[in-house]
């Protein structure tokens, strides 16, 4: 970093959330959010500035995005490099918290995990309204994401049109037959061997390193709670996609899940019509994604284009992993349409 490059300010603050408090799984409803404001900020007691609203990945939260990185940059750093070559305009980042016992939320609103959608929506957006110098309505509003952050960002602005008018999608969660249907198995067969699912969940707690086969059950595990909860199902008030007993796909369940899946829920109306008020829809992945995601990504698009609804997607030459530096290219693009 060029020591005479002019640096952002990092604002850390403790949000403690009145929708959270009731959640069910005894999450802490006091979390921190991580606010990034652009370099200028403070020294402008009168510009508003729009507000760029950065949603991680499953096992994520938002101060994540400030680990320094080998090689590489912390989000701030990458801001203010990125705004110092006029690559990106000056705009507030904003991480919020949404990581629950399972790993996720998928920042949708659920009787099993919490209603995550409600404390972004209702509670984090008024409150850096409020507290900051923001552009206080949609032309002034983006939400980015990659994997389960992408899944957010796009399913949020499908939701919420009134909220925010730019939206970009990096390797988000959809097309679930391909990117969570080969995990059902593994999840099934590492329940099993922990004599179930209390077996296993205690286990896993337990466990001070959690291998990979544990984590991928713990996913499909979180998807179930955000997905298929069902308030009758106790303890855990959720229903796994497979019959507990020999592993069989229960389709009723599945059935539920695919009505969050991007590439069905996009052919309900309400939903074409949101991403029509969009100024701008991204959508992008890596052609070599580990989890398929890409091919879901070209379903998606190839249905938006059938549909007339504008957008732009890209794919590039890498897998799901370690693709920090595509920050360059969303937060110059989001960043410019905000800008105007």
């Amino acid at each position: 970093m060029n020591n005479s490059m002019k640096q952002g300010t990092v604002h850390i603050e403790w949000f403690a959330s009145e929708i959270l408090k009731p959640n069910p799984l005894n999450d802490p409803s006091l979390r921190k959010i991580a606010i990034y404001l652009p370099p200028g900020y403070e020294a402008s007691a009168e510009t508003r500035y729009p507000v760029i609203y950065l949603l991680s990945g499953y096992m994520g939260f938002g101060t994540m995005f400030l680990s320094p990185q080998a090689w590489g940059y912390a989000i701030d750093e990458r801001c203010d490099k990125l705004i110092a070559g006029q690559r990106m305009a000056p705009c507030l980042l904003v991480m919020p918290d949404c990581f629950t016992k399972y790993g996720g939320s998928q920042y949708l609103n659920s009787t099993a995990c919490g209603d995550y959608e409600d404390y972004l929506i209702k509670e984090i957006i008024p409150y850096i309204d409020r507290r900051y110098r923001t552009i206080r309505d949609p032309r002034g509003r983006a939400v980015m994401g990659k994997s389960s952050g992408g899944y957010g960002a796009l399913t949020l602005s499908m939701k919420h049109p009134d909220i925010f008018s730019v939206c970009y999608c990096s390797a988000g969660d959809m097309y679930f037959e391909y990117c969570y249907k080969p995990d059902i198995p593994k999840c099934y067969n590492a329940i099993q061997r922990a004599g179930g699912l209390e077996g296993f969940l205690n286990k896993f707690f337990e466990s001070p390193k959690k291998s990979g086969e544990q984590i991928t059950a713990m996913s499909i595990i979180a998807m179930a709670a955000a997905y298929s909860p069902n308030p009758d199902k106790r303890p855990y008030g959720f229903e796994l996609p497979f019959d507990r007993d020999t592993g069989a796909l229960d389709e009723t369940v599945w059935k539920r899940w695919l009505e969050h899946d991007p590439v069905y829920i996009i052919d309900k109306p309400e939903f074409q019509d949101s991403l029509r008020t969009l100024r701008r829809l991204f959508i992008d992945c890596g052609f070599r994604d580990e989890y398929q995601l890409h091919i879901g990504a070209r379903i998606f698009s190839k249905k938006l284009v059938t549909l007339g609804i504008a957008h732009e997607y890209e794919e590039f030459d890498d897998g799901h992993m370690n693709t920090a530096y595509r920050y360059d290219v969303s937060l110059s693009r989001v960043s410019h349409v905000l800008g105007r």
